[in-house]
């Protein structure tokens, strides 16, 4: 019995190594990568990606593309990443707060005054702490997290005189829809009004909010100042975003086109990261420049808010601590 079981099994085992060799020798099949993100077109976000695709195009002799869909043309970011982990969408450009809402650990991102600066946020994203998030993340979420890229510091802008954080109590002030963000200022006593990007002008011209939570580059680029009382120049809050492709795609890619992939997407959004590190001060100064009132506050104007945050957010994400204990005041002289 023993060996007509051998017998009958020796034309099914060459056959396994037949086909084993054939799939090994098989060139990988060239692909359109379908990348997904909601910045509009000439954002920086996707001129990166648009960037990342003419490189990986390059590189790989144009057997593989990237098809770039901004301005939420592949959906929602909560949609995008569905979508990603079913592989109907190969590759996306992400908020980390987005990520938050599946991995709640990326909420720390969003602590208050966790970083000084632009530089500072740069470096906090280049350290292991934050890396180490990315090594999860295809059995968390089913997707391959590659890098970090973000977007500039938070600020905040106002319709009528604001004199103290008491001031923005009771006040509508629109936010990204994402929890880490909304309980700081739910904890400020404000109330967080969620909004997207593309109703926020005019909500804001009508008076539909009272104040607004954004970075620089877009408050200079969109003339928002033109519409506001004064400026906060706060800083307190960074504004990560994350390279991601989906694990089931990734799982279909030969070793050579992971690393092509990865080396490639990585050193886009580090570019990028260089780039807000460079660009920052100048939208700063740019925004001085005008008539608008800019008020400079720091850590002290919102009082026990951040410890209450961390309170807060400290259980939901346990990397806070090593965060908050990071040396990342001299980010500018590590570059």
């Amino acid at each position: 019995m023993p060996s007509r079981l051998y017998d009958n099994s020796m034309p099914i085992l060459a056959g396994m190594i037949l086909v084993a060799t054939v799939v090994v020798s098989w060139p990988a099949i060239a692909r359109d990568f379908r990348l997904g993100l909601i910045t509009p077109p000439g954002h920086v976000w996707t001129r990166s990606a648009e960037a990342f695709g003419t490189a990986l195009a390059e590189a790989s002799g144009g057997k593989h593309s990237v098809t770039v869909y901004p301005s939420q043309q592949l959906g929602s970011e909560a949609q995008i990443l569905q979508q990603l982990q079913t592989g109907a969408v190969d590759m996306a450009f992400l908020t980390a707060a987005e990520v938050s809402n599946r991995v709640p650990a990326f909420g720390a991102f969003y602590a208050p005054f966790l970083v000084d600066d632009i530089s500072g946020a740069a470096k906090l994203l280049r350290s292991d702490p934050a890396l180490s998030l990315l090594d999860g993340m295809p059995q968390q979420i089913g997707v391959v997290g590659i890098a970090y890229g973000m977007g500039g510091m938070r600020q905040i802008l106002t319709r009528s005189p604001l004199t103290t954080a008491e001031d923005l109590k009771g006040r509508k002030i629109r936010i990204t829809p994402f929890a880490p963000i909304r309980d700081f200022y739910q904890l400020l006593g404000a109330a967080p009004t969620p909004m997207p990007l593309a109703s926020v002008y005019d909500a804001f011209a009508n008076g539909q909010v009272d104040a607004i939570d954004m970075d620089l580059e877009l408050i200079v680029k969109l003339k928002y100042y033109e519409l506001s009382e004064n400026v906060l120049v706060s800083n307190h809050m960074m504004f990560p975003m994350v390279g991601l492709v989906s694990a089931r795609v990734w799982a279909g890619l030969t070793r050579k086109e992971r690393v092509l992939i990865r080396e490639l997407m990585r050193a886009e959004l580090d570019k990028l990261v260089n780039s807000y590190e460079s660009e920052e001060k100048s939208f700063e100064a740019a925004l001085r420049a005008t008539d608008t009132e800019v008020m400079d506050v720091n850590e002290s104007f919102f009082g026990a808010t951040i410890q209450q945050w961390d309170d807060l957010w400290t259980e939901r994400a346990p990397v806070l601590k090593e965060f908050r204990n990071l040396e990342l005041s001299d980010a500018s002289e590590a570059q």
